[in-house]
C-alpha cells in the first residue's frame, strides 16, 4: 500500500431492495427509505437510500480492498445528491495516507446518474501483510 494508490472501483445497483433492506437494518424507519408514495408527498420522487447504508457500503468498498482482517478506525463521510432506485452507484477512492503503524488514509468518492452522492474519508489499520 502507498499514497497514490487507486482502489478499483465497485459498481453496486441501486435496489428498492438495498434501499428498504439497508433502512430497516440500521433502524431508520422514516417512511422516505420505504414507502414511494410518502417519499414523493415530501418532494422526492421515488424512495431514497439513507446515510447509515450509505456509510456501511462505503466501509465494506474500503475492507474489501484491504483484507478481511482491516480494522476500520474513522469513516467520515458527506452526503450529496441522492441514491434512488434503478441507478447504479460508482464507488471509487484513493489512499491519501501511510502511517508507520500499519493504518491507511483513503479518499472516497460515490457516484450515481445524478452526480455527487457520497465524499470522504476512511482510515483504516491493516495488518502486516495484508495489503
Amino acid at each position: 500500500m502507498k499514497v497514490g494508490e487507486e482502489l478499483p472501483p465497485l459498481q453496486i445497483a441501486v435496489t428498492r431492495t438495498l434501499i428498504v433492506a439497508g433502512a430497516v437494518a440500521s433502524r431508520d424507519y422514516q417512511d422516505v427509505h420505504h414507502d414511494a408514495e410518502l417519499a414523493r408527498e415530501k418532494g422526492a420522487p421515488d424512495i431514497f437510500m439513507n446515510i447509515l447504508t450509505t456509510n456501511g457500503l462505503v466501509g465494506r468498498y474500503v475492507t474489501d480492498h484491504f483484507g478481511s482482517s482491516t480494522v476500520l478506525r474513522r469513516v467520515a463521510i458527506r452526503l450529496g445528491v441522492p441514491n434512488y432506485p434503478g441507478d447504479t452507484m460508482v464507488l471509487t477512492g484513493k489512499i491519501t495516507g501511510c502511517g508507520d503503524d500499519g493504518t491507511a488514509e483513503v479518499s472516497v468518492v460515490g457516484t450515481n446518474g445524478l452526480g455527487r452522492h457520497v465524499t470522504g474519508t476512511v482510515t483504516v489499520s491493516v495488518p502486516e501483510g495484508s495489503a
